[in-house]
């Protein structure tokens, strides 16, 4: 298998490449003009345009890829904007009316299109499966009756934004929805929640409330599955949270030594809850 890499912003795109390469080296990146890092320049690489559809095609097969993942984030373009090669411009009609529907939508079009050229598309978790953990305790050992509540309560409201593909995340303190995750992504919903007034929200000194990230139930678990990262746990610290949630199987926990570190120094809660968003 030679891997091609579609590589967007954030740490995911680099732990991928860099296990890759103690693996077997066999992997060339297309990294997409303006969400490109300096790590990709010690890789066999490409900068291509988000709708040079075509260019990214023929970068992969002039590679000798046979497989394709998408790391990494993008963010929804002004399609107006976009300046497509002669296969970007043959597919924009059904990227954009995609993109209409919502996220999902855009994203299985997508995975279609790199299928039809013969590319087999795999997850995260299809190249590092220790990032997906089943149900059990990352960090913490015990949460109080009210913490469960909220997580059941999160649990659900992430399910409702999730079928209606806006988010995968949500806060709840007390029983109360604090913020749910849209396009903004989930440091800037936790950034807003620890903004809010604490006579709603958990403090340093007295935590309360949980934030619970789980799968869109439509969601084309191929790409975009929840991300808990070091990042995470630093901005529900500084919301005053006391448990951050993934669900078994259904998450990317990232860099979990450093994780594990920061929760257990805060006294924050990590759990990867059952499918049915159960404590384990």
């Amino acid at each position: 298998m030679k891997l091609g890499l579609i590589a967007g912003a954030g740490d995911l795109p680099e732990i991928v490449a860099r296990h890759r390469r103690s693996v077997d080296d066999q992997l060339h990146i297309v990294a997409i003009k303006g969400f490109e890092e300096p790590w990709i320049e010690e890789y066999s690489h490409e900068i291509c345009g988000i709708a040079e559809v075509g260019r990214v095609l023929k970068s992969f097969k002039t590679n000798g890829c046979d497989t394709i993942s998408m790391i990494g984030n993008i963010k929804r373009p002004d399609f107006s904007t976009l300046k497509p090669d002669m296969k970007g411009l043959s597919l924009l009609p059904k990227i954009i009316n995609a993109a209409r529907k919502g996220d999902d939508p855009l994203l299985r079009v997508i995975v279609d299109i790199f299928e039809q050229e013969g590319f087999e598309v795999l997850g995260v978790q299809d190249l590092l499966e220790d990032l997906v953990l089943p149900a059990g305790w990352v960090a913490g050992d015990t949460v109080t009756d009210e913490t469960l509540s909220d997580i059941k309560r999160a649990f659900e409201i992430s399910g409702l934004i999730g079928e209606a593909d806006i988010g995968q995340g949500s806060v709840v303190c007390d029983g109360l929805v604090l913020a749910v995750e849209a396009q903004e992504g989930t440091d800037a919903m936790l950034r807003r929640v620890s903004q809010l007034p604490e006579a709603i929200r958990g403090s340093e000194d007295g935590r309360r409330g949980v934030l619970v990230k789980r799968p869109k139930p439509i969601q084309e678990q191929r790409v975009d599955l929840p991300v808990l990262g070091p990042s995470t746990v630093r901005k529900a610290s500084e919301a005053g949270l006391s448990a951050v949630c993934g669900v078994a199987g259904g998450a990317l926990w990232v860099e979990q030594d450093e994780m594990k570190r920061l929760a257990n120094a805060a006294g924050i809660a990590l759990i990867s809850l059952t499918v049915e968003g159960e404590l384990p």
